[in-house]
């Protein structure tokens, strides 16, 4: 919701205002950082382009990311921990993340509505009430619509804040389930990209975009791409 403020010389009520106030209060006391580790380096993820979901800001819970579990279900859970990148992939911190595989139709199989990269990392275990944050930085400032890699068993709805203030209603995300798919567990992997599901209107320079489960979870959530259209 914007706040809008009284300016007493013009007598007039103005969006523009608000936003900017609100957004310096917000980074003022924001304590995330942008992620990085050795094989990334880090750094605000640029917009107009692709933002990674599993790249959410460092942090903690509380602070970068709310979660219902402590553990990563992921990443040394359903990928044991081997000493490999991808398996181990923050498994200290309690996102759950995995990645896309392309041994035996995991996430290469017949039933998905586009195909994922390979070894594409994502969020998922997604649960009603769980947030995470992902500091971007803005080139020019516009309306930019989002597009959303995602799997989804049952349907759920998403939404995003900006610079900690609602951004979006309520984002339904459509059901990926296929009767067809005989393997039940890949109903899990049924990849689909969401078009033109947000728009976002963004300062320029740094903003730290919120992702929320709002409905259902069960989500896996990989990519987020942006491109200004006004």
């Amino acid at each position: 919701m914007l706040r809008y403020v009284l300016l007493p010389a013009l007598g007039l009520l103005t969006a523009t205002a608000a936003i900017h106030a609100q957004d310096t209060d917000f980074h003022d006391h924001y304590k995330g950082t942008p992620y990085e580790d050795a094989r990334y380096k880090g750094g605000p993820q640029a917009i107009p382009g692709r933002v990674q979901c599993a790249y959410y800001d460092l942090g903690g819970p509380g602070v970068a990311y709310f979660d219902t579990t402590a553990k990563n279900l992921g990443s040394g859970g359903l990928n044991p921990a081997d000493g490999t990148y991808l398996n181990q992939f923050r498994m200290e911190e309690g996102v759950d993340t995995s990645y896309t595989k392309f041994h035996d139709q995991i996430d290469n199989n017949p039933y998905n509505r586009v195909k994922p990269p390979e070894n594409q990392l994502y969020v998922g275990w997604t649960e009603p009430g769980e947030w995470f944050n992902i500091t971007v930085k803005t080139k020019r400032a516009g309306t930019y619509k989002a597009d959303l890699l995602y799997t989804s068993n049952r349907g759920g709805v998403i939404s995003i804040d900006v610079n900690g203030a609602p951004a979006t209603e309520p984002l339904t995300i459509q059901s990926t389930y296929d009767a067809n798919d005989p393997v039940a567990w890949r109903q899990w992997h049924h990849w689909n990209v969401a078009s033109n599901i947000a728009r976002l209107h963004l300062a320029a320079g740094k903003n730290v975009l919120t992702i929320h489960i709002v409905e259902q979870g069960q989500m896996n959530l990989a990519t987020l791409d942006l491109k200004r259209v006004k």
